[in-house]
């Protein structure tokens, strides 16, 4: 390359534009999410992308708080062969930014429920829609508290190996298997217009979800589950978590509880693509562990599956909307 082609790198770092993209290498540079600009600052932004680097609610094995790197450095790729399938740039209708990570004191475990809402409600209140990395799967509670607030109780598509609305005795437990029990419970959530997908273990209390077991999804199809989300959630306010471990082990290693049987990546892919046209107030991707994972095909599962979700909102956004 000559000095007369060279290229700025570090894009996440001086474009001015929050729309475009900019090709870097793969391998340097600083790594946002697909190299949207990092910036604190929400001005004309659609979407912010923020991590929750949290793993202190596991209850198998830790390593959550590395998922927000590896997803960001996984996306680094995506820049050059994403969007795969859509016929469109999500760039060119959408502003989005980095917001960076949540910051929380991790020797006082009672205050991180209150940071991450509090970092939640930040960028909702300023009309932004948000896009976490997780961490685990308890970081949900807080951002559904957060968006519920300002939408009301909301629905939910949540993509998992586990219900994750477990009974304890002690109602003071905050762990990552029992947060969509407690947002129910609070009213956060109607769970007869929210919908389970990839379900492949048992709890005797569903508390009124809808539940598409793994084995229907494998029977029936991703056409079939996308009519039946869309017939569950309707028009209502929806936000969408995707925990990493709905995919079989096969797909996506490095979670800590995995699973046997789960979702192939073009299931889910092929699900996730068609979930156009719903009214959604948030999404999440969560529980990508690191240090279990083998050459990095977990973190690049979710980096993939976040901007599929990205497109689905690009698809939908205003006048721009395909029909």
């Amino acid at each position: 390359m000559s000095s007369e082609e060279e290229i700025e790198i570090d894009q996440a770092i001086i474009k001015k534009s929050l729309y475009g993209i900019t090709a870097e290498p793969t391998y340097s540079g600083v790594l946002s999410f697909m190299r949207r600009k990092y910036t604190k600052d929400l001005t004309g932004a659609d979407v912010a992308i923020s991590g929750v680097p949290l793993d202190l609610m596991v209850s198998n094995r830790p390593g959550t708080r590395f998922g927000p790197e590896a997803i960001r450095k996984a996306s680094a790729m995506l820049e050059t062969i994403h969007p795969y399938t859509w016929n469109f740039n999500p760039y060119d209708r959408l502003a989005v930014i980095d917001y960076g990570d949540c910051l929380f004191d991790h020797g006082k475990p009672a205050t991180i429920t209150d940071s991450i809402y509090k970092h939640a409600r930040k960028i909702v209140d300023a009309g932004v829609f948000m896009m976490t990395f997780g961490g685990d799967h308890f970081i949900s509670y807080p951002l559904i508290k957060a968006h519920a607030e300002k939408y009301g109780p909301l629905s939910l598509i949540h993509f998992d190996a586990h219900s994750d609305t477990w009974d304890y005795e002690d109602e003071d437990i905050h762990d990552h298997g029992n947060m969509f029990r407690r947002a129910y419970k609070e009213g956060l959530i109607n769970s007869k217009k929210s919908v389970q997908v990839g379900i492949r273990t048992k709890n005797p209390e569903t508390y009124g979800y809808n539940i598409l077991y793994a084995p229907w999804v494998h029977e029936n199809g991703p056409k079939s589950t996308v009519a039946e989300i869309k017939k569950i959630v309707g028009d209502n306010k929806t936000y969408l978590t995707f925990d990493i471990d709905c995919l079989d082990p096969a797909y996506a290693p490095g979670t800590g509880t995995p699973v046997m049987g789960g979702l192939t990546s073009y299931q889910a892919l092929e699900i996730i693509r068609g979930l156009t046209g719903i009214n959604y107030a948030g999404m999440d991707v969560v529980e990508v562990s690191p240090a279990y994972d083998h050459a990095n095909i977990t973190a690049i599962a979710a980096a993939t599956i976040a901007a599929d979700l990205l497109c689905v909102l690009a698809h939908d956004k205003g006048p721009l909307a395909d029909k």
